[in-house]
């Protein structure tokens, strides 16, 4: 009679949830921004609580710092931290410009997040970076 030999104790189809964070920034401290700020942080508390395939980390944030270099953003730095930790697999986020207005600072986090594994998504353009640039509108100029 034939024997069973088992090959793994691990389940072949493990579907786990993303750890999904924001990321939010407005450049001037005036109370015009300041609505945008909070606005933008409850819309992505919210989008990503919404999905149950999404694990809410944080929504990280920079107020009042201007978004042409990441010296000075702390919320950033710390994202990015996190995510290269393993702690993030998708970012979301308005639009590019609020990644990163400098090409150079947006395309080196870029190529460090994904090289671990972590996706980017920017809204506005709707780019992921995961995608093949071929079959993503506009993102060609972006993909590392």
């Amino acid at each position: 009679m034939p024997t069973l030999v088992r090959f793994t104790e691990a389940p072949i189809a493990e579907h786990r949830k993303r750890k999904v964070a924001a990321y939010a920034r407005v450049s001037t401290d005036s109370d015009e921004q300041f609505t945008s700020y909070e606005a933008q942080i409850d819309y992505y508390t919210q989008y990503i609580k919404a999905r149950d395939d999404w694990e809410f980390v944080q929504v990280y944030t920079d107020e009042g710092i201007t978004g042409t270099s990441t010296k000075h953003r702390e919320g950033f730095k710390q994202m990015v931290a996190d995510a290269l930790e393993g702690k993030i697999d998708l970012i979301v986020t308005k639009s590019v410009s609020r990644f990163a207005r400098n090409t150079v600072d947006s395309l080196t986090t870029i190529r460090q997040l994904k090289d671990k594994g972590v996706e980017c998504f920017f809204e506005k353009e709707d780019m992921r970076t995961a995608q093949n640039p071929h079959k993503s509108r506009g993102f060609g100029r972006f993909y590392c």
